[in-house]
C-alpha cells in the first residue's frame, strides 16, 4: 500500500531497505530543505548531509515558476514544467515519493501537494523531517545525488486549485470560506516581514500551520487535528473552503494535515497573500479573524 500523507522515520527506513532489495516499487527521496531568507541554504545543507539516496529540490527553482511582480512570491510552474521537474527527480508512474525538509514538513508539503495536483498520489512527507531522522542517529550521506530520469505524465486535477479570479468572487460569497495558514500576528497585520502590505483577505479565518504540530515538530494526533479544523471550518463542506498563506507553501501543510485525517476537497489558492496584496486596489483587512 502506498504512503499518501505521512511516513514515520521507522517506516521510511523500512521502505528504503525493501526498495534496495528490489522487493517494492521504486522510491524517490526528495530533500526540500529551504530558508526564505537565504535561497542557497537548503542546498548547502543537503550537500553537507542528507538521507542516503535523496535528491535536492529547491522551492524557488524547482517548485515555483517565474515571477513577474504580481503573481506571488512562489507561483505554480506551468504543468509541463512541473512534469519535467518531476521526471528529472526520478519520479515515474509507479514511484513512491517521500519528501522531507528540516523539521516541520512545511516545505516538503508543497512538493506533496504539487504531485497530487498532477495526479500522483504515492507521495508522503517524512514526519519530523531531517531533524527527527538525525536525532535518532539514522544514516546520512554527503554530496550530490542525481537519480536516473523517469517519464512523468501529468494528469492535472484542476478542482484542487482556486485562482485569483475565483478567490475574488468567493470573498463575497457567504457560503465560501477562506483560511489563512500564516502566523496569527501576520494574519492580523501586526507584523509583515515579507510582503508589501500587512493584513489578510477580508473575511478570512486563521489557522496557522504551526497549530498542526507538536513541540517536537511532528504532526498532532488525528483526533486533535480533526477537532481543530472542525472549529475553523465550522459548518462548511470541504469544497467550500480555500486555503492560502503568504505564497502557497505553508497552506499546503494545512492541506496535508486535512488529508491525513480524511478531509479531502479543500482547494489551494497558490498566489496567496503575496499575489493578493500586490495590487493596492484589492481590499485588505487587519485585526483578528471575524467569526
Amino acid at each position: 500500500m502506498p504512503h499518501t500523507t505521512l511516513v514515520s522515520t521507522d517506516a521510511l527506513a523500512a521502505v528504503i531497505e525493501t526498495a534496495a532489495a528490489g522487493h517494492t516499487a521504486s522510491i524517490a527521496l526528495i530533500d526540500c530543505r529551504y530558508d526564505l531568507t537565504n535561497e542557497s541554504w537548503g542546498h548547502e545543507q543537503y550537500l553537507a548531509g542528507h538521507i542516503p539516496g535523496a535528491t535536492y529540490a529547491s522551492l524557488s527553482h524547482d517548485l515555483a515558476g517565474p515571477r513577474h511582480g504580481d503573481n506571488g512570491r512562489h507561483p505554480l510552474p506551468a504543468i509541463d514544467a512541473m512534469a519535467a521537474t518531476f521526471g528529472r527527480l526520478g519520479i515515474g508512474a509507479d514511484t513512491q515519493v517521500v519528501a522531507y525538509d528540516q523539521d516541520t514538513g512545511m516545505y516538503a508539503s508543497r512538493l506533496w501537494w504539487m504531485l497530487r495536483y498532477l495526479g500522483h498520489d504515492a507521495v508522503a512527507v517524512l514526519d519530523g523531517g531531517w531533524a527527527k531522522w538525525t536525532r535518532e542517529g539514522r544514516p546520512t550521506r554527503t554530496g550530490e545525488e542525481l537519480p536516473p530520469a523517469a517519464a512523468f505524465v501529468a494528469h492535472p486535477r484542476e478542482d484542487m486549485v482556486a485562482d485569483l479570479a475565483q478567490v475574488q468572487r468567493l470573498a463575497n460569497v457567504a457560503s465560501a470560506l477562506l483560511v489563512d495558514a500564516r502566523a496569527p500576528e501576520r494574519f492580523a497585520g501586526a507584523v509583515e516581514p515579507i510582503d508589501r502590505v500587512p493584513g489578510h483577505i477580508p473575511g478570512a479565518r486563521n489557522h496557522s500551520y504551526k497549530a498542526n504540530l507538536t513541540d517536537s515538530g511532528t504532526l498532532l494526533p488525528p483526533e486533535q487535528l480533526k477537532a481543530q479544523f472542525a472549529a475553523v471550518i465550522d459548518g462548511h463542506t470541504p469544497d467550500q473552503v480555500v486555503m492560502y498563506c503568504g505564497s502557497g507553501v505553508s497552506a499546503c501543510h494545512n492541506l496535508l494535515a486535512l488529508e491525513h485525517v480524511g478531509i479531502s476537497g479543500v482547494r489551494l489558492y497558490p498566489g496567496s497573500w503575496s499575489e493578493w496584496s500586490s495590487n493596492p486596489e484589492r481590499p485588505v483587512e487587519t485585526g483578528p479573524a471575524r467569526r
